[in-house]
């Protein structure tokens, strides 16, 4: 079976019944392409086909898990604009949601945005003790509706606030404290942790397991993706994306506000 994922930054490698996508996109610290999120959910898809493998692991290369989506309009690798051309579509996380197969996240460092959303629906999340967490979509301008859906239930409405609005920066003890992710350890034991947890969770019978997992799923509340899609395309997100590339506050901070630098 051709394990191309479409993408030169993903990673795909069989290893016995396992399966490891590692985003390898080092010169962009890891920010995902619309070709990678469509990767990665192919990624998904593939185990789920494939006879010989029973689950995933998702992980990133260096210090970087995933630090969310590109923001720059470099998505060289998609030049004929196929994958950016879906929207949302391309979102790998519903596959990951609704996976018959395990999916864990080996979170080895800076985890934002769509790589957070990614460790969260994971069947299991483990990190490096070197991980950091962060969701700044709301400094973007984007009214992310999947994080609107899942954060709360994983740490509560008031800890979901509090992270969304002021996009805090949390290190990965805060991360398993308040219920983000399941553990953390030494960043050198995150490859074995990871595979012997695919393992471990491999030993339960997969109909029930996935039935379980789907009544524990639907405790997220529903995605309201025509508010995704309408804030994608917002002028206010246009303008968070371009103050990031130019490294200054947006236009809607106040001007007494704009000297403590960029977001």
């Amino acid at each position: 079976m051709d394990d191309d994922l479409g993408t030169p930054y993903l990673h795909f490698a069989r290893r016995g019944p396992i399966a490891w996508c590692t985003i390898d996109r080092p010169h962009a610290r890891n920010a995902l392409t619309a070709a990678m999120y469509l990767g990665i959910r192919r990624a998904v898809d593939r185990v789920n086909a494939d006879p010989d493998l029973y689950a995933l692991v998702i992980t990133g290369t260096g210090d970087v898990f995933a630090p969310g989506g590109e923001m720059g309009g470099r998505h060289d690798d998609d030049p004929d604009g196929i994958a950016s051309g879906l929207g949302s579509d391309v979102l790998p996380f519903s596959s990951i949601r609704d996976s018959a197969s395990p999916v864990i996240a080996a979170v080895n460092g800076i985890c934002q945005g769509g790589g957070m959303m990614i460790a969260m629906l994971s069947d299991v999340a483990v990190a490096s003790e070197e991980a950091t967490f962060r969701a700044p979509e709301l400094l973007r301008g984007v009214a992310d509706a999947w994080f609107a859906a899942v954060l709360p239930e994983h740490v509560g409405v008031a800890r979901a606030r509090e992270l969304m609005m002021t996009a805090r920066r949390i290190d990965a003890a805060e991360a398993e404290r308040i219920g983000l992710i399941a553990s953390v350890v030494p960043r050198a034991e995150l490859p074995a942790a990871a595979t012997r947890l695919a393992h471990s969770v491999l030993r339960a019978a997969p109909q029930a397991r996935a039935q379980w997992k789907r009544i524990v799923n639907s405790r997220y509340g529903p995605i309201d993706h025509a508010t995704f899609e309408a804030s994608i395309r917002s002028r206010e997100c246009a303008e968070g994306f371009r103050a990031f590339v130019e490294k200054r506050p947006p236009d809607w901070v106040p001007q007494a506000l704009r000297d403590e630098g960029s977001l």
